[in-house]
């Protein structure tokens, strides 16, 4: 599977965790394609909401990635941080997005990919299915104007990436990467 690229940062701690080894500043970051929690190793001093390169590349301000993280991981900062980021990266890449609404397609025989968004049911995806059938959708505000009563596309959207992130017991990811899994050890010999 592809690595990140670019990631924003949700938060910065100079002299890194209280608990850790050895002392040296690290942040917290989430990966813009693949919404991927990431805990650095800075060059130097890093913002909030400030978009770093991640990549394989020559990086000029991270000095190494250190590891996936999961949600239970974050900071306070970093979870405080969270929504914000993930509709700016919404909002930047809007139409990745929108492609979603206009291609997305069924899971099974009984369930779409539509449904997994929080707040839509059979009505409002079927009612989707048939304006995007007329004419696909061009804007968030588009699929709210034609579809009616429809939550708003960019909130739901934010709610599910939130929940990919958060509940490493789904089954069906449509954005993020799925969480890291711990590894138990057996220690009987």
């Amino acid at each position: 599977m592809p690595n990140e690229e670019e990631a924003l940062v949700l938060d910065y701690l100079p002299k890194g965790r209280v608990n850790s080894f050895k002392p040296e500043p690290i942040a917290q970051v989430l990966g813009k394609q693949f919404f991927s929690l990431l805990e650095v190793v800075p060059k130097k001093e890093l913002k909030a909401m400030e978009t770093v390169y991640v990549g394989k590349e020559d990086r000029d301000k991270i000095e190494f990635i250190k590891r996936r993280v999961n949600f239970e991981q974050l900071t306070s900062t970093a979870i405080a941080e969270l929504d914000k980021a993930v509709e700016k990266i919404v909002l930047e890449d809007k139409q990745r997005f929108l492609d979603f609404f206009n291609s997305s397609r069924p899971i099974t025989l009984r369930r779409h990919q539509l449904q997994l968004l929080p707040g839509m049911g059979k009505k409002h995806m079927q009612d989707l299915l048939r304006e995007r059938e007329k004419k696909p959708f061009e804007s968030f505000e588009d699929i709210s104007a034609r579809v009616k009563l429809l939550p708003d596309p960019l909130k739901t959207l934010v709610k599910r990436i939130k929940l990919e992130l958060e509940d490493d017991s789904l089954n069906h990811y449509l954005f993020a990467r799925p969480p890291v899994k711990e590894r138990r050890f057996d220690r009987r010999f």
